[in-house]
């Protein structure tokens, strides 16, 4: 018996050394080690600084507004910003407490808060329209949003693979973040607050460029911002939290009557181990696949000058492929070029 309290204090001191020892080492690189520097400006916008890059001459063109997804940021826009600059003006940006954006810590923070919040930061760069809004994943309800706030400033959307405001009712999936991996999510915050995520990066685990397609300084940099900051996960909660919201209110924006629309739509919506784990659940995957095609479809309808492209990627690499961004800036551009012509005969 003795043995075993002797073995049980053994171990427990053991434990209480290792944390004490992660807190040190933690506390350390928090204090010494370089942060990821922002590669746009800080723009003060009502007490917050908001991340944002402008990229490209202001032309005769209409200024590209890219509103990026839920879990994305400015680095994931890349090659969409690098093909349109040389043409137009275009902004990326960061959202509230997204990233290397400030959170304003507003406990009332509504889905038109981010829009209202996006003009003001357009008026504090001096940016002035016609805008075309260009939004990803997530970003395509924001764009809807601010768009249904601002009429006159909007001359064309552009749905990259675009959240749609029924897919909770209609998908599998109820949620952008599942409760389990909120759970992990908040863990995650905790540890990168007190830096022991930041030295398992630099010191177990070696950064491993994952083949996306982006630039692999651009990779770096997201993976050292995610492990140097519990901000990046608790924003991803605090999104999760609102997205309902959003989807509603871009719901019961106005139709878009003959406003040019453009429609991106991936093919390749699911990962094969989704598969397995929807049919698992009882649940048909090409089902799940035909009704996201049916939403994008209606994404094309909310304007009598809709265009759909069908796109031979992922939710993901649709944006973080050169080659499909390609396509994309193609088709963005001539839009453009329709939309000053329309504008110059008037």
């Amino acid at each position: 018996m003795k043995l075993i309290l002797k073995t049980f204090k053994f171990i427990g001191k053991l434990i209480v050394g290792i944390l004490i020892l992660l807190l040190f080492l933690g506390g350390g690189y928090r204090l010494f080690s370089s942060k990821p520097v922002p590669p746009g400006k800080l723009v003060n916008v009502n007490g917050t600084n908001i991340h944002v890059r402008i990229d490209g001459k202001k032309k005769s063109l209409p200024t590209i507004i890219i509103e990026a997804g839920a879990h994305s940021n400015t680095d994931m826009l890349h090659w969409l910003a690098e093909g349109l600059k040389n043409n137009t003006r275009v902004i990326r940006y960061d959202r509230d407490g997204k990233w290397f954006s400030e959170s304003s810590n507003n406990d009332s923070v509504s889905p038109e808060f981010y829009a209202h919040q996006l003009h003001e930061l357009l008026e504090k760069i001096g940016e002035k329209p016609p805008y075309i809004l260009v939004g990803h994943s997530m970003g395509g309800p924001y764009s809807r949003i601010f768009r249904d706030l601002y009429p006159n400033e909007v001359e064309g959307i552009v749905f990259i693979d675009s959240s749609h405001p029924e897919q909770w009712k209609r998908l599998a999936q109820k949620e952008l973040v599942p409760k389990g991996q909120a759970k992990l999510l908040k863990i995650g915050s905790v540890f990168a607050d007190l830096g022991i995520l930041g030295i398992y990066n630099n010191t177990i685990a070696k950064p491993v460029y994952q083949g996306d397609g982006l630039p692999k300084e651009l990779h770096s940099r997201s993976r050292s911002l995610t492990y140097n900051s519990g901000e990046v996960y608790r924003m991803f909660l605090r999104e999760n939290e609102l997205t309902n919201e959003v989807l509603m209110r871009a719901g019961k924006a106005k139709d878009l009557d003959s406003l040019p629309v453009l429609v991106f739509t991936a093919t390749e919506q699911y990962k094969e181990s989704q598969k397995k784990r929807y049919r698992k659940d009882g649940i048909d995957p090409e089902k799940q696949v035909q009704l996201w095609f049916d939403m994008q479809k209606e994404l094309k309808e909310l304007s009598s000058d809709g265009k759909q492209i069908i796109m031979n990627a992922s939710h993901s690499t649709i944006i973080t492929k050169k080659e499909n961004a390609d396509i994309i800036n193609k088709e963005i551009l001539l839009l453009s070029e329709k939309i000053e012509k329309k504008n110059y005969n008037n």
